[in-house]
């Protein structure tokens, strides 16, 4: 056993020892250096490092990960969002207290020596041989700096970045290599700017710039001297030395900096002792990443920005490509959110649905001719909380949606009408309209297989008042099933596939329509974008243009600005003007006098259509005027609740329609953000109210026109006609649905004096009177 001196020294064995191995290694540093091929002797062997000259000849320095800024289309901030919290500057927009308090206690000999400090490894590998560990570093700010540049490299995976901080004398040697490489390619001032723009600060902050803002609420160049001396005294040990959670900590640390500094000669004795009497006077900001901290209720609407960037090609060809670029960030991304529309959206959302609510409710404005998305927002906010969700209930599942999308009702009639109109039918067609009936079959579809009703599915009308017979403009205005379900049968499937294909109308979860007479109820789930976006086409005549989000994206470099490509909104005629004239016609019908009175706007045209689904668990309301479109959806997204005897928005209602809840958020949302906007006027066209009067003669069993002069079964009171016992409850002009009509007469009768006759057929052909 080796000897100790008296006083605990170290024997001369083991003073020998030492002094050889630190000979050692510090020799394999040095012929590493100025000898590659002999500096790779002894490290290759043992398989610990790669040849020092096979080492690739340049370091590859991938962009810094930056914070990326969403934007409205003013130009207002949404949100930020990045996976580092990084601002790149330049070395002037850097406070000189922080340039000189960072070299002074990383590596205050940095303006001396090159890559390599040879007395500070000495000084190093002697301190470590007394401690028999590693309990002092050699590195300096270049290696430093090639170290984050292999930690950025290796972003978030666990295993990379491992990789790039284990603790080996073969990282040791690539650091070596790379650093004398940025040493003569950059020069001091650059490498000093690329490392405050790169090293990690604690709190998410990554650089100097960030750093800055989060403990300071102020920009790098305007730091003092003892807070630049804070900051510098961080980045040894962020958890050790975060001035958020220990305080006496960091201030004992940004002392011993701000002594290091005076040691060196960059500020007085006199001007540090000042320094270190100043209390922190931390103004701290908290980190806002990410969309959950959007302004103006624009969460969901950010995400769905966040998708569309890494779901088109036009930003990568690959997922993983897309997602590199997202996540090095560095954005700037102009939308087209308008902020007046967000706004006013998520002011009816508050005012008619709590979110505390059992059911929710979401909205999606949509400018025709552009497909511009102005405001997209929900009752219940973005979060992990009680009632909040992360789901976006007005997209489809890819991007972020419910997994299938909503039933949409009744608001898919128009597309039926628009099928039907396109392929010839007038806008009088007329069909008998029962209150219920079976499913007709069977029905065309596009293949050779027509769709047929084998299991006698029936579908009804929501009143058993509701019979017809019905034209098309007062069926849309009082949404008769049984009336569109004809429609369907007559004109096939096809010609409506074809319609909202033109459309763009898929399911939730992307996939085609079904090819069934259900569908012209609304019986599959679609999203409130697909609605509105539909819908607008419509209003711009029958042109349809796919929604878009992003006005502009640029993306900076370094210090260099360039724009990126983004995805365009493809424009295409969908259906002929005359067409979109006639179904503007019809659906303005609707909010006149129709199912949608409650949603029709005081100052200006408007059009659209309600919807409810069965057990009333779904709600709709769509409509636009010819500059805005807007879907609103109201119901469960688990489709468990049904909307009867509910409190919604603080109001109990006993049966939920799409003209009554649905229809009053569309109204004020689309009031609001239309205040102060052009009012435009729609191309209408005459479509006829049923003849009255028409033709003489008799209602017979079938339902054939009858006529005004009605035989001795309806007789003549007060020269008023009334239609016949024997009249079709299609019949003639007096014959109407109830057997006969009730008059205008000319003098006063009692109430109910005047009615007809309750057996007429249901399948009648005539006028309905």
């Amino acid at each position: 056993m080796p000897k100790k001196r008296s006083g605990g020294g170290l024997s001369a064995t083991q003073q020998a020892a030492k002094f050889l191995g630190v000979s050692v290694l510090a020799g394999a540093v040095l012929a590493g250096i100025a000898l590659p091929a002999f500096g790779a002797l002894g490290l290759a062997a043992k398989g610990s490092v790669e040849s020092f000259d096979e080492l690739p000849a340049n370091l590859k320095t991938p962009p810094l990960s930056q914070r990326t800024t969403i934007l409205d289309a003013e130009g207002g901030q949404i949100a930020t969002v990045y996976s580092r919290d990084r601002t790149v500057v330049e070395l002037k927009n850097i406070s000189p207290y922080m340039q000189k308090a960072i070299v002074a206690i990383e590596d205050s000999r940095f303006y001396q020596h090159g890559a390599v400090d040879l007395k500070g490894v000495l000084r190093a590998l002697n301190q470590n041989v007394q401690s028999s560990g590693v309990a002092q570093g050699a590195s300096t700010l270049t290696q430093q700096y090639v170290k984050n540049v292999f930690v950025e490299e290796a972003g978030d995976d666990p295993t990379k970045v491992a990789q790039a901080t284990q603790q080996t004398l073969g990282r040791k040697i690539k650091e070596l290599k790379y650093a004398i490489q940025v040493e003569e390619e950059l020069g001091k001032k650059k490498i000093l700017e690329n490392y405050l723009n790169i090293t990690f600060f604690g709190e998410q902050a990554y650089g100097v710039e960030a750093a800055a803002q989060r403990y300071f609420s102020k920009h790098a160049k305007d730091l003092t001297l003892p807070e630049s001396a804070m900051l510098a005294g961080i980045v040894q040990s962020p958890s050790r030395y975060d001035p958020v959670n220990d305080e006496a900590e960091a201030t004992k640390r940004r002392n011993i900096v701000l002594q290091r500094m005076a040691e060196v000669g960059d500020v007085s004795q006199a001007e540090a002792d000042k320094a270190k009497e100043t209390p922190l006077k931390l103004a701290v900001s908290q980190p806002k990443n990410g969309c959950i901290t959007a302004a103006r209720g624009a969460s969901f609407f950010c995400k769905y920005v966040e998708k569309v960037f890494l779901n088109d090609p036009v930003f990568g060809k690959t997922q993983e490509k897309r997602a590199k670029l997202w996540n090095q960030g560095g954005l700037t991304i102009r939308t087209t959110l308008r902020p007046q529309a967000q706004e006013s959206v998520q002011a009816s959302l508050k005012e008619h649905v709590n979110k505390s609510d059992k059911v929710a409710a979401a909205s999606t404005l949509i400018e025709p001719g552009s497909g511009k998305i102005v405001a997209m927002g929900q009752s219940k906010p973005y979060g992990y909380g009680k009632n909040e969700t992360e789901y976006n209930f007005s997209v489809n599942s890819v991007m972020g949606g419910s997994n299938y999308g909503f039933p949409t009702g009744s608001t898919f009639k128009p597309f039926v009408a628009a099928a039907a109109l396109e392929g010839g039918k007038p806008a009088t067609q007329e069909y008998s309209s029962p209150y219920d009936m079976n499913y007709p079959s069977p029905v065309q579809t596009c293949g050779s297989n027509p769709w047929t009703n084998r299991e006698g599915e029936k579908v009804e009308n929501e009143s058993e008042s509701e019979k017809g017979p019905y034209q098309l403009k007062e069926a849309m205005a009082k949404s008769v099933n049984t009336y569109f379900v004809q429609m369907i049968s007559d004109i096939g499937l096809c010609p409506v596939v074809k319609m909202t294909d033109a459309l763009h109308v898929t399911q939730g979860n992307g996939t085609k329509l079904p090819e069934s007479p259900s569908i012209a109820l609304g019986a599959v789930g679609l999203s409130p974008l697909t609605m509105a976006s539909a819908y607008a086409a419509f209003a711009s005549r029958g042109i349809y243009c796919s929604p878009i989000a992003i006005e502009s994206i640029s993306q900076k470099v370094g210090n260099q600005q360039k724009s990126l490509e983004i995805p365009k909104s493809t424009c295409s005629r969908a259906m002929s003007e005359k067409t979109a004239d006639t179904v503007n016609t019809l659906l303005r019908g609707v909010v006149d006098s129709g199912t949608g009175q409650q949603a029709g706007l005081t100052d200006r045209e408007s059009a659209g259509k309600t919807g409810t689904t069965d057990e009333r668990k779904n709600a709709w309301f769509v409509g636009y005027t010819p500059n805005l479109s807007g879907a609103v959806w109201v119901g469960s997204a688990s489709q468990k609740v049904q909307m009867k005897n509910i409190t919604i928005g603080g109001v109990y209602r006993p049966l939920v329609y799409g003209g009554e809840v649905p229809g009053p958020i569309w109204k004020d949302a689309m009031t609001g953000a239309l205040s102060g906007q052009n009012v435009e006027s729609f191309n209408l066209v005459d479509i006829p109210d049923p003849e009255k009067d028409k033709g003489d003669g008799d209602g017979d069993h079938n339902g054939n026109p009858g006529g005004n002069n009605g035989n001795a079964n309806g007789g003549l009171i007060a020269g008023l006609t009334i239609g016949g016992a024997n009249g079709g409850a299609n019949g003639g002009a007096n014959n109407g649905a109830n057997g006969g009509t009730t008059p205008n007469p000319s003098i006063s009768l009692p109430d109910g004096f005047i009615q007809g006759q309750n057996n007429g057929g249901r399948n009648g052909t005539g006028g309905r009177g």
